[in-house]
Parts: structure tokens; C-alpha cells; sequence
């Protein structure tokens, strides 16, 4: 645990070398909404593979760097990608720019992602603020040795995404008449899409979305006692309920519904 700690300092002293200064807000930006980084103003990009200790991205749609400044009023540091577990990194390294943001001195962080919808009301394009999440990776990224400086052995996931936050969330929606759905987030390991008899079970058991991203790192936020903002672009459809599932449909339906997410989130980051 030692070790990670040090990867943490290295990371965040070299991030701090390269101008970023004070931080209030982490934005973690999924597939084909990296785009909102391109908003920030007075911007400072630090790609990651210049990173120590940072992973890089292979995914289509995550441009991979981090960008710090001023957007929505405030001062945030903006990851214009993420990683997963199914690219073969271990879940520490997919949460390790969360520790590093935390180190960094953020006390909150708003999670997005592109997610398949289950919820039978909901419709690709829309967007949807998650309300509570399901692992069903089958993993954790806090397993193994606990180091209490980071947090707590047994983590309390009863507020996973924060409550008030959440409120702020539905009225700045409200505000911008936007039909803001809302629900919760069924976290699979990927890289497949998910099988029909899957998200049958999935919607059983209470999911209103999935996807292959999100859950592990809400997890770590939570861990080191960051407040956290989910929100799910649904991209398409989920298995079983439309004929087949691209990655090219996911970028494509972001991008469809960017001024809106962008317009969302920093009007968000105007009132927390």
C-alpha cells in the first residue's frame, strides 16, 4: 500500500509541476463526451502517457489527457477519457486518476458515461442522472490490504451518489427544461455487450442502465470520501431490445447529444 501512495505523490507532484493549482471538482468524461474538456477556459493539457504511473486509453472516443481550469464558474481538472477494466488494466490502475484528483485536493467529482438503456420509458439520446449503482463485475477495487489514510476498510455505499447533489441535479434540469430521466447504473466488466437473458436479469433486479464503466470508480471516490454526480448518456438500447449494439452507435449518439450534456454539466458545476 506504501507503494501506491508514492505512485499517488509521484503522479500528482509532477501533474502540479505542470501548472495545476487549486482544485474543487474532478469531471470524469466516458466514451464520446470528452468533448466538454475542449470547454474549459484557461486550459492546461497534460496527456496522460506523460504521466508517472499513469495508464493510457485505447478506447475510440477518449482523447486521453487531462485538462485543468476555470469551467462552470469553477476550478476542475477533467479527464478527456478513463480506463477499464476489460482494456486489461488492474482496478487500481483504472482508479488510480480518482486517488491522484483526490491528492490534487478535489472534493468532489462528477462521473459520466455512455450507457445501454434498460428502463423501457427511456430513449437513446436522453440523459439520465444516476441515482445508485450495481457492481456486477465481480470485483472490487478495495480488495487487498486497506491503507487508512486513504479511507476506511468497510465502506459505507449507502449514498454512493450524493443526495444533494442530486436535488441541485434535478433542479438545474428543471431550470433548462430538460427531460432529465433518472435511475440506476448496472456496472458489467465488458468488452462484450451484454447478452439479452442478461439484461433481462438486469432489469429484474432494479437496473435502469448498464455499462463497463463508472461503477469501480464511484467506489474509490466514495473510499476517500469524495462526493459524487453520475451521469448516464443512454446511447442505445440494451440487448434484446434492438437489433444489434455498435460502439460506432454510442459515439455517434453522443455526439448527437453533446450541447446538451456540456450545457447540463456546466450548469451543474454553476451551483454546487
Amino acid at each position: 500500500m506504501e507503494k501506491l501512495q508514492e505512485k499517488i505523490k509521484q503522479a500528482a507532484s509532477f501533474i502540479r509541476e505542470k501548472g495545476v493549482g487549486e482544485i474543487e471538482i474532478g469531471l470524469i468524461l466516458g466514451s464520446g463526451l470528452g468533448e466538454l474538456g475542449d470547454e474549459v477556459e484557461n486550459a492546461i493539457q497534460i496527456p496522460y502517457e506523460t504521466i508517472p504511473n499513469f495508464p493510457t486509453s485505447t478506447v475510440e472516443g477518449h482523447a486521453g489527457q487531462l485538462v485543468y481550469g476555470t469551467l462552470g464558474g469553477k476550478k476542475v481538472l477533467a479527464m478527456q477519457g478513463r480506463f477499464h477494466y476489460y482494456e486489461g488494466y488492474s482496478l487500481e490502475m483504472v482508479t488510480f486518476p480518482v486517488r491522484v484528483m483526490k491528492a490534487l485536493g478535489i472534493h468532489s467529482v462528477i462521473v459520466t458515461n455512455a450507457a445501454g438503456g434498460l428502463n423501457l420509458d427511456f430513449t437513446p439520446g436522453e440523459l439520465m442522472l444516476i441515482t445508485d449503482q450495481i457492481n456486477f463485475t465481480g470485483v472490487n477495487p478495495l480488495i487487498g490490504p486497506n491503507d487508512n489514510e486513504m479511507g476506511v476498510r468497510f465502506t459505507d455505499m449507502s449514498q454512493a451518489y450524493d443526495k444533494e447533489y442530486q436535488e441541485i441535479v434535478r433542479n438545474v434540469a428543471k431550470e433548462m427544461n430538460l427531460d432529465l430521466k433518472e435511475g440506476v447504473y448496472m456496472g458489467f466488466t465488458g468488452p462484450t455487450y451484454e447478452t439479452p437473458a442478461e439484461i433481462k436479469m438486469a432489469r429484474v433486479i432494479g437496473a435502469d442502465a448498464v455499462g463497463m464503466s463508472t461503477v469501480p470508480e464511484v467506489i474509490v471516490a466514495r473510499h476517500s470520501g469524495l462526493r459524487v454526480i453520475g451521469v448516464s448518456c443512454i446511447t442505445n438500447l440494451a440487448a434484446g431490445m434492438q437489433a444489434s449494439l455498435n460502439h460506432a452507435e454510442v459515439v455517434e449518439t453522443t455526439e448527437r447529444v453533446k450541447e446538451s450534456f456540456k450545457t447540463l454539466v456546466k450548469n451543474i458545476l454553476a451551483s454546487i
